[in-house]
């Protein structure tokens, strides 16, 4: 059995899709999986042992150089790529024209969402087998269900996404027990309040944990640096690739996030990890896993640090 799986984007959906693989490797442990994905986030298929080859594309990218002669060479060269091997099947969990216009450049039967269930309807229209789905389930869940409905097996056990991080420590890495911040995310409205962080970081200090903050881009790093100023023993992490952070994550005593995909990667890390959301609701999309998780406020909703201290007093006791 040899699989193609087209999930290419966002961060935190790349990482919901991961147990797919898992599940597969249970009804097939021979099954040869491959999977196609944004290249900015080729690293986390790779962390899972049941996938064989990563096909990065760059769709981000290729979408503001369209008219430059490399995009259409890097096109080409992905299409060669996604046709060298004959698949039994190509699942595309992504159901997004985009992607189903990508898995339709495979060789092999296309697998995905009916049109009442896929994101994009239209994309249903290139698929040769289409699964229902209802769109009310946690989105790992639907992913489960879509595979298992279209390659034909039955779903077994909790979600498992069967990855583990590479083991690596830095040499700004504290010995003391820590826990990490995210303090990031893409819109301003999903942001934590700077003054809650500095209040959570100063109550774990006084009970002997430390705070490491990663940040990402010029306006994250400074956020992570003014806050790292007035946190007790605060660290703001230098500039990190995914495999190192989720290094980082996977060694720290739990994990507070914003809804970021990063919170979803602790949790598929079996971290223990609090998610706060204040512009969306984590219903179909917050953190979930076998391991410990809470997912606290909502849209319009802004956690206390009371709430997160209470959630996290299980896990650091």
């Amino acid at each position: 059995m040899r699989i193609l799986i087209v999930k290419t984007s966002s961060l935190g959906d790349v990482i919901h899709n991961l147990p797919v693989v898992t599940d597969i490797r249970r009804q097939w442990p021979d099954a040869a999986i491959d999977w196609c994905v944004e290249e900015s986030f080729s690293a986390i298929p790779r962390l899972h042992p049941g996938v064989g080859r990563v096909l990065p594309v760059a769709v981000r990218r290729w979408r503001k150089q369209l008219f430059d002669g490399g995009t259409w060479s890097e096109i080409g060269a992905l299409r060669r790529s996604l046709r060298e091997r004959d698949y039994d099947a190509v699942l595309d969990t992504q159901g997004l024209v985009k992607s189903a216009l990508i898995a339709s450049q495979a060789i092999g039967p296309k697998l995905g969402y009916d049109a009442a269930s896929a994101r994009e309807p239209l994309a249903a229209r290139f698929y040769d087998r289409h699964a229902g789905v209802s769109r009310q389930l946690h989105a790992v869940v639907r992913n489960r269900e879509l595979a298992a409905r279209a390659l034909g097996y039955a779903l077994r056990g909790d979600p498992d996404y069967g990855i583990a991080a590479p083991a690596a420590r830095f040499d700004w890495q504290p010995t003391r027990p820590y826990l990490v911040f995210l303090t990031a995310t893409s819109r301003d409205d999903k942001l934590w309040p700077e003054d809650h962080w500095v209040a959570l970081g100063e109550q774990l200090a006084v009970k002997g944990f430390l705070a490491v903050l990663p940040a990402g881009n010029s306006v994250e790093r400074q956020r992570a640096a003014r806050l790292a100023k007035v946190i007790p023993g605060a660290i703001a992490a230098p500039s990190m690739k995914l495999p190192e952070l989720a290094a980082l994550l996977a060694d720290a005593r739990a994990v507070v996030g914003v809804d970021t995909g990063l919170s979803h990667l602790a949790v598929a890390l079996s971290v223990p990890t609090v998610a706060l959301y204040t512009a969306t609701e984590p219903g179909l999309t917050g953190v979930l896993g076998p391991g410990f998780h809470r997912n606290l406020g909502g849209k319009g909703q802004t956690p206390a640090v009371s709430l997160v201290i209470d959630a996290l007093t299980s896990v650091l006791s």
